[in-house]
């Protein structure tokens, strides 16, 4: 049996997944022949917008002849290629790098990890309680987004959309080293001070709610957080000609938030400060 990619060209390889064949275009991804083939595959540094970094090392996978697990997100596709992605070493893998994420930060809102928590049997409660921890307060410094760094599992994806994936503005990247890692602004200046132009897209891509809008922080906050009640609408952004896609995430009758389809041929998820947060005035006069 072949899975074959949709987007397949004339030039293309076949790979062995799981010991299914499966053919994709050249230059893709061993994630994208996972992909063709159904294979779900744990991801959380990855994003289809943005350039693969290694960082998160969850989705790796075991192929024939290589002495260490390799990271499918990146690694490409090499026909005859021979890839296990569901063996003991690939599931053991996978599984302590969720329980070493979980010690040491806060996942409780980081709702894309929680499910394959489940699934590898994570626990890393089994580490003890005694674990070491930013244990940092919530940075809250303007009334756009907050930075939390407790939740923040070094990932990079905010630095690639800052950087020269989306917005080439280079405000964040990493700072220090070892357990200091962080993500921070040149010389840990307040966003405010900093090079950032607001554009939020570090926060769309976000996968544990580290950064997150300020509006979303305040109703969880206030225990009134409820997602579960909350609608999208897409629309255009009404500012400029160049046509960008909004999400308009609503709660009792209020936009809480905006995103953008990362698959949207303008916009591929990211936006201006003016579409990801001006938005206040279709609420102008609502509360007079």
């Amino acid at each position: 049996m072949t899975a074959t990619d949709p987007n397949l060209t004339e030039t293309a390889v076949t790979i062995s997944v799981n010991g299914n064949d499966v053919a994709v275009p050249a230059g893709s991804s061993i994630l994208d022949a996972c992909t063709a083939a159904g294979i779900d595959t744990p991801t959380i540094c990855y994003a289809e917008n943005l350039t693969p970094v290694n960082a998160c090392r969850v989705c790796v996978v075991e192929v024939e002849n290589s002495r260490t697990l390799v990271p499918s997100c990146s690694r490409t596709a090499e026909e005859g290629m021979v890839v296990q992605t569901d063996s003991d070493r690939v599931r053991h893998s996978r599984k302590m790098v969720l329980e070493f994420l979980g010690s040491g930060v806060d996942l409780s809102q980081a709702d894309e990890i929680a499910p394959w928590m489940e699934t590898y049997g994570a626990d890393p409660t089994r580490f003890g309680d005694d674990v070491e921890t930013m244990n940092e307060s919530v940075r809250i410094e303007d009334d756009l987004y907050v930075r939390d760094y407790d939740k923040c599992v070094l990932c990079y994806k905010c630095v690639e959309a800052c950087g020269d994936d989306a917005q080439h503005t280079f405000a964040i990247s990493m700072s220090g080293r070892g357990f200091g890692a962080r993500i921070a602004t040149e010389f840990d200046v307040t966003l405010p001070e900093s090079a950032c132009v607001y554009c939020g897209n570090c926060v769309a891509v976000c996968p544990t709610n580290a950064l997150q809008f300020k509006t979303e922080f305040d109703l969880r906050k206030a225990d009134n957080w409820r997602e579960e009640d909350q609608s999208v609408t897409q629309t255009v952004c009404s500012y400029c000609g160049v046509g960008c896609n909004l999400e308009l995430h609503t709660q009792d009758e209020r936009i809480v938030k905006v995103t953008s389809p990362n698959d949207h041929s303008v916009t591929s998820g990211h936006l201006c400060i003016k579409g990801r947060f001006g938005w206040q005035y279709v609420h102008a006069g609502a509360d007079d």
